[in-house]
C-alpha cells in the first residue's frame, strides 16, 4: 500500500505538468516571438552605428596626398645668380581639418535619425498589433472545433444507446429487420465527421504554433476567453502613436534643413614636404606648414531650401489627413462590429428556444422509436435537426467571443 502512495506521488505531479495550459491573453504575449520582432533590435542596432557615424564629424579629418610631376616649362627669373626651377617636382601633404561651429547642424542630424528610428521600431509594433486579430481567429476557429467535437461525441453516444435499443428490437421482433442498418450507416458518417475536424483542428494548430513562435500540441487546453467591451473608452490603437512620430520626425527633418545653410566654421593645418616648397625661388627639398580657419556659407542657393521645408510642412497635413482617416475608418468599424454583436446576442436568445424545442422533439421520438412507430431514418432526421441547432448555438456564441475580442483589439484595448 505505501509503495503505491508513492508511486501515484511520482505519477500525479507527472500528469498535471504534461497539461499544457495556453490562454489568449498568452497568444497576444507570445506575438513578439514571431519574426519580425526581431527588427526591433535591428534597427536599434542600425541606429546606433548611424549615430556613431553622424558623431564623426565633429572629430578631426586628416587627409594625405602626395604627388610627383614634370612641367615643359617653369617661371625663370632672368638673373644669373638664381638658379631655375627643376622641371620635375614633387610633393606630400597632410592636412588636418577640424569643425569649429555647424550651426548645430550634426546635433540636428542626430535628433532627425533618433526619431526615424522611434517611427520605423513604431511601425514594427503596429505589424505586429495587427497579427492578434489573426490570433483571435485561429484561437476561436480551434475552439469551435472543439465544440463541434464534443456534440459529435455526444450525438454518438446516442446513437450507440439507440442501436443498443433498435437491435433487442429486433430480435424481439418490435421493430423492423434492417433498421439497424440506417443508425450504423449514421455511425459511419460522423467517424468521417470525427476525421475531418480532428484534421481541420492539427491544421489550426500548426498555424497558431508558427505564429506565435511556440510548438502547441493539439493536447494543449485552449480555455473559453470571457471577453468583455468597453464602449465608452476613447482608441487607443498604436498607429495613432505612429502618426504623432511621423509628424516629430517630419518636425526634426525641417530642424535638420533649417541648418544646412548655416555658416560653417571650420581650422585646418597642413604640413608637407616637397621640391620646391612654399619658397618658390628655392629649389630643394624643403618642409612646410600652413595654419588657418576657413568659412563655408552658402548664401543663395535659388530658394531649394525653402522649397524642401515647404514640402514638409505638406507632408505634416498629409499626414495628419491619414490619421483622421484611420480614426473615421476604425469608428466605422467599430460600429459595425457593435451591431453584430447585438445580432448574434440575438441568435443565441433564439437559438436556446429552439434547441428546447428539438430536445422535447427528440425525446418524443425516442420513444416512438422505442415502440416501434417510426422508423430509424425518422429518428436519426430529429436528432440531426437537434445537433445542428446545438452546433449553431455553438457557433454563434464563438462567433460572438471572436467579435467581442476583434473589438478589443480594434480600439486598441
Amino acid at each position: 500500500m505505501k509503495r503505491l502512495v508513492i508511486l501515484l506521488a511520482f505519477a500525479f505531479p507527472a500528469f498535471t505538468y504534461g497539461q499544457q495550459t495556453l490562454t489568449l491573453q498568452e497568444c497576444y504575449q507570445l506575438i513578439n516571438n514571431y519574426p519580425l520582432a526581431k527588427q526591433l533590435d535591428l534597427l536599434e542596432k542600425q541606429n546606433d552605428l548611424d549615430l556613431e557615424a553622424i558623431n564623426t564629424g565633429k572629430l578631426p579629418k586628416l587627409d594625405f596626398s602626395a604627388q610627383a610631376t614634370y612641367q615643359s616649362d617653369v617661371i625663370q627669373v632672368p638673373l644669373s645668380s638664381i638658379k631655375p626651377l627643376n622641371k620635375d617636382q614633387y610633393r606630400s601633404t597632410i592636412t588636418a581639418n577640424q569643425l569649429i561651429y555647424d550651426g548645430g547642424s550634426i546635433d540636428a542630424s542626430l535628433k532627425a535619425k533618433s526619431a526615424v528610428l522611434k517611427t520605423q521600431q513604431k511601425q514594427v509594433e503596429v505589424n505586429l498589433y495587427q497579427l492578434k486579430k489573426q490570433v483571435n481567429q485561429l484561437y476561436f476557429s480551434i475552439l469551435l472545433i472543439r465544440e463541434k467535437k464534443a456534440l459529435l461525441t455526444a450525438k454518438r453516444e446516442q446513437l450507440e444507446a439507440r442501436l443498443k435499443e433498435v437491435k433487442s428490437g429486433i430480435e424481439n421482433g418490435t421493430i423492423l429487420p434492417a433498421s439497424d442498418k440506417v443508425l450504423d450507416a449514421e455511425m459511419l458518417k460522423i467517424e468521417r465527421q470525427f476525421i475531418e475536424v480532428e484534421h481541420n483542428e492539427l491544421s489550426l494548430f500548426q498555424t497558431l504554433s508558427s505564429l506565435i513562435g511556440k510548438n502547441i500540441e493539439p493536447s494543449t487546453t485552449l480555455p473559453d476567453a470571457e471577453i468583455e467591451i468597453n464602449d465608452q473608452t476613447l482608441i487607443s490603437r498604436p498607429e495613432l502613436a505612429l502618426f504623432q512620430l511621423k509628424k516629430e520626425q517630419i518636425q526634426s527633418s525641417d530642424l535638420l534643413l533649417s541648418k544646412q545653410n548655416a555658416p560653417k566654421i571650420s581650422g585646418f593645418a597642413t604640413g608637407g614636404y616637397g621640391n620646391p616648397g612654399l619658397n618658390m625661388l628655392d629649389n630643394s627639398f624643403q618642409t612646410f606648414y600652413t595654419v588657418g580657419l576657413k568659412l563655408n556659407w552658402n548664401v543663395f542657393d535659388w530658394n531649394t531650401n525653402k522649397k524642401k521645408r515647404e514640402s514638409l510642412l505638406l507632408n505634416k497635413e498629409i499626414v495628419d489627413n491619414e490619421s483622421e482617416i484611420f480614426e473615421l475608418n476604425t469608428q466605422i468599424e467599430l460600429n459595425q462590429q457593435q451591431s453584430e454583436i447585438e445580432k448574434l446576442n440575438a441568435f443565441i436568445t433564439s437559438d436556446i428556444a429552439s434547441i428546447e424545442l428539438r430536445k422535447e422533439v427528440l425525446k418524443s421520438a425516442e420513444s416512438q422509436l422505442r415502440n416501434g412507430v417510426i422508423t430509424t431514418s425518422a429518428y436519426i432526421t430529429e436528432l440531426t435537426n437537434l445537433f445542428e441547432d446545438e452546433n449553431t448555438l455553438s457557433m454563434h456564441k464563438i462567433q460572438l467571443a471572436l467579435m467581442k475580442a476583434d473589438y478589443n483589439i480594434t480600439k486598441g484595448q
